[in-house]
């Protein structure tokens, strides 16, 4: 992801700072909602499976929070 620092040069003075500091604030900020939302979604969708279902792809209830959150931060 480009971020404004790529544009502006670091050692420019404070307003530039100032104008890279907001820009990479607002990508972080719109990164971290994309991954919130992937998680809300991966959590509904499996929430929605049928114990059967659950069964049949190997995951049980406790670990539904567990895979929704590793699909959407990776860890």
């Amino acid at each position: 992801m480009a971020y404004a620092n790529d544009i502006l040069k670091a050692d420019g003075n404070l307003i530039d700072r100032i104008a890279v500091a907001f820009v990479n604030w607002r990508a972080t900020r719109r990164e971290n909602a994309a991954k919130y939302n992937i998680y809300r979604e991966t959590l509904r969708e499996l929430n929605s499976l049928s114990r059967r279902d659950m069964d049949d792809i190997g995951i049980r209830m406790g670990d539904i929070e567990t895979i929704a959150y590793e699909a959407a931060y990776g860890k």
